[in-house]
């Protein structure tokens, strides 16, 4: 299956995307995480084997996209508005609403931060170069 950069996301290749995105290791990695080609690449890897042939800026550009529709329909459930829907909406409900909520901590003037515990990464993730 040839996918260019300029080709939409097939249904399949969204359900092979969000399988891989489900996997706790991956979605540990992904969260509060800022440089995160590593992880993209191995996504992108990941991808090839069920046989969708997409780069990892692809898969990217496709979580960002996906992750913003998700948290605007979301607001709009949680504002009363039903209306709003998108497809995928319950597997990306899956995903997502187990993200780890900022905890704020105390500094030491008083005032307090968000702070987020950073996963463990693996050797996959060559993001940090």
């Amino acid at each position: 299956m040839e996918s260019g950069a300029g080709k939409h996301w097939t249904e399949e290749e969204v359900k092979a995307l969000l399988s891989v995105w489900s996997e706790k290791n991956i979605r540990k990695q992904l969260h509060g995480t800022l440089r995160n080609k590593g992880i993209f690449i191995y996504i992108a890897k990941r991808l090839q084997e069920l046989g969708v042939c997409r780069d990892w800026k692809q898969c990217r550009a496709k979580y960002k996209n996906l992750k913003y529709e998700y948290r605007t329909v979301k607001y709009a459930h949680n504002s009363g508005d039903v209306t709003k829907t998108m497809k995928f909406f319950h597997d990306l409900d899956a995903i997502l609403r187990y993200e780890p909520v900022p905890q704020l901590a105390a500094e030491e003037n008083g005032r307090c931060s968000a702070t987020e515990t950073q996963p463990n990464t693996s050797p996959t993730t060559e993001s940090a170069q």
